[in-house]
């Protein structure tokens, strides 16, 4: 994966792009899980929504779906899923659908949307009091905000290994000093942050979500395209990364179930006030 810092021990890099033919092909669990969040919403059909983190673009077809005459602005920070998501949807959708590259955490937009839909992209923001202010300051007033992301206790199992690996020889050269990039809030802290920046009728909830794979081939491919990206980045061969990868689905082929990720979703539901 490209990256515009060259990957030095213990100094994490700041590449921000994803394997996007790899994650349209094997994020099956995340189309799922945002099916559901997408069954949630109610609209008129004619708004204006944010997707906020879009991917390749899977999930947005579905609010297009449900705005016979709206607009969806598809939003990600990585131009290789926007360049997915402008093939999947472009030829479709035409002017219906526009695609934005930018940062969540800096977003370009004051008052534009009557909706913010978004899954399995906040808990890779580094700041949620700052996400949910330039979200807020996006929304129209009386607009709402549905999403969902990784919560407390997500992944817990699996990352307890990373960790402990990473503290161990021949990895913690590269991944000692590595902080994990990702936030899982509890609901009762999201609720507060989202209310300290405004929005009103909140209600958010965490749901266990369970998943499993049927081999150390398909836990290994997901682990590593979907979670561990950014570690992997900062160690310096294959054979490194297929060392590190080897251990975790070895440690997970003795879990009952075998080859299980202990995912955990937080539901965030609110509304910027009339």
């Amino acid at each position: 994966m490209a990256s515009d810092n060259p990957a030095q021990p213990n100094t994490p890099t700041r590449s921000r792009e994803w394997d996007s033919s790899a994650y349209d092909r094997i994020s099956a669990p995340q189309l799922s899980w945002g099916k559901k969040v997408v069954e949630r919403l109610s609209v008129r059909g004619d708004e204006t929504v944010l997707d906020a983190g879009c991917g390749t673009g899977k999930l947005t077809r579905e609010v297009l779906h449900l705005l016979s005459s709206g607009h969806v602005v598809a939003l990600d920070v990585s131009q290789n899923m926007l360049r997915a998501a402008r093939k999947n949807l472009e030829k479709d959708f035409g002017e219906r659908v526009e695609f934005v590259a930018a940062d969540l955490l800096a977003l370009p937009f004051d008052q534009k949307f009557d909706g913010i839909f978004s899954t399995a992209a906040f808990h890779w923001v580094p700041d949620h009091d700052r996400l949910f202010r330039g979200l807020f300051l996006a929304l129209k007033p009386g607009g709402w905000l549905l999403a969902q992301c990784g919560g407390a206790g997500n992944l817990d199992r699996l990352l307890t290994r990373v960790a402990s690996l990473a503290r161990s020889q021949p990895f913690s050269r590269y991944l000692g000093d590595f902080k994990n990039p990702w936030v899982y809030s509890d609901p009762e802290t999201t609720k507060r942050r989202l209310q300290s920046a405004g929005f009103v009728s909140v209600d958010t909830s965490l749901e266990p979500a369970p998943t499993q794979f049927e081999s150390s081939d398909q836990y290994t491919e997901f682990v590593s395209k979907v979670i561990l990206h950014r570690h992997l980045e900062l160690l310096p061969n294959e054979v490194l990364r297929r060392e590190l990868l080897q251990a975790l689905a070895e440690q997970a082929a003795k879990d009952r179930p075998p080859y299980e990720l202990d995912y955990w979703r937080l539901n965030l539901n609110a509304r910027k006030p009339e």
